[in-house]
């Protein structure tokens, strides 16, 4: 029905009809599919909430007399330096040095790397201190000085794995608290967790990465970036409901930005108490409406999406694949649901509030001309599955 070309031109003229992927449900139940199809040009999609793998490479320029830092640390937190002499990446879940971890169980982890990220967006002023085994052409062997992000001569977004297509539902089926990644989960069933936006989640907007794929421009915490490949742990190959949409982890994205234009709203260091330190984000992401099959899978509904609720006490860490009962994002967004005769509280570490600013922020870009769509270079594999790490003896 449309092409690329067509909505970017109407974009350009400022006369694209945007929906975000919240409100394109109800457009589409009132005006009918084919006739949604022919008005609305995109739908946004977004997500906000805690993603580990991210980081960002950072360039400092050269001192007077040159360094070649071979090791660094920001406020305190490890960044690797085992690239060119004044680069360094600064990982999302990195510990500051000297915290205490899990000594004291359960660890607090009140600083790490996602919290330097979110500090060096916001424009505060942070210290580097680096060493250096020195050479003939960089002889200095140690620098300590302090620089915010506009004294950087690059400052890159570069996450290995955002944006999971869909994720667990998290509890706990032993006797004692245990601290994990999707937070607190109370002893003997009593609390479930999840992480994810739902109905307004990019991939489960386009459950086939039809429109979803390698070079796609993504809005990054305020940055106009792009997918620059599938994510770590990308696992197209998995079960999924009648309308394609994973009933698991599936699909991930690789993402790119420049943080000197990104919205410190948006990027929040995070202190998971018992398990470490994170990253959250604020992403979304365009879908051109070029055909009807496209639009009908951006009108997904929470109670049409389900995840799957996995024993994180001990099913999890032993990797058992066992899955308890699947509920939809509906049963799970009430903040409260029945399993096994009880009711029990949910909470969720994605915020819905913020993914569906997002969307907003995004649908009013792209409405003014200062976002366009692109078309991807290339597919994500549709055809994946994932290895787990096997434990051998050298032969």
């Amino acid at each position: 029905m449309k092409t690329y070309d067509e909505i970017n031109k109407k974009i350009e003229s400022q006369k694209a009809v945007v929906l975000t992927a919240d409100e394109i449900i109800e457009y589409v139940e009132k005006k009918g599919l084919q006739a949604a199809a022919r008005e609305v040009d995109v739908v946004t999609t977004a997500t906000f909430g805690p993603m580990c793998s991210s980081g960002c490479f950072i360039n400092f320029g050269h001192s007077k007399p040159k360094i070649r830092i071979s090791e660094a640390w920001i406020e305190d937190v490890l960044v690797y330096s085992g690239i060119a002499a004044v680069d360094a990446y600064i990982g999302a879940t990195q510990l500051r040095y000297n915290d205490p971890a899990n000594m004291n169980y359960p660890g607090e982890f009140i600083y790490g790397g996602g919290h330097v990220i979110e500090e060096l967006v916001a424009g505060k002023k942070l210290q580097l201190f680096a060493l250096s085994y020195g050479t003939d052409e960089y002889p200095r062997r140690e620098i300590r000085t302090y620089f915010t992000i506009n004294d950087l001569n690059q400052a890159i977004m570069v996450n290995p794995r955002n944006c999971y297509q869909n994720y667990n539902v998290a509890i706990n089926c032993s006797d004692r608290h245990i601290y994990t990644y999707l937070g607190l989960l109370k002893p003997n069933k009593k609390n479930i967790t999840y992480c994810s936006a739902g109905q307004l989640s990019p991939l489960l907007n386009d459950p086939y990465y039809q429109t979803i794929g390698i070079g796609t421009r993504a809005w990054l915490a305020g940055a106009h970036g792009h997918v620059y490949a599938e994510g770590t742990q990308h696992c197209s190959l998995t079960e999924r409901g009648e309308n394609g949409v994973p009933t698991g982890g599936a699909g991930t994205l690789a993402l790119t930005g420049d943080m000197k234009q990104m919205n410190p709203d948006f990027v929040r260091g995070v202190s998971l108490k018992g398990y470490g330190v994170s990253l959250a984000l604020g992403i979304g992401i365009p879908i051109p409406i070029l055909n009807t099959e496209i639009l009908k899978r951006t009108a997904v509904r929470d109670r049409d999406i389900y995840a799957p609720l996995i024993d994180y006490s001990n099913d999890y860490p032993n990797c058992s694949g066992k899955i308890l009962y699947k509920f939809n994002y509906e049963e799970l967004k009430r903040g409260e649901v029945f399993f096994e005769g009880k009711q029990l509280e949910v909470s969720s570490l994605s915020s819905y509030t913020k993914a569906l600013e997002v969307a907003q922020i995004l649908k009013d870009e792209i409405r003014r001309g200062e976002f366009f769509l692109s078309k991807p270079i290339a597919k994500l594999p549709l055809q994946q599955s994932f290895k787990p790490l096997k434990i051998r003896k050298k032969d």
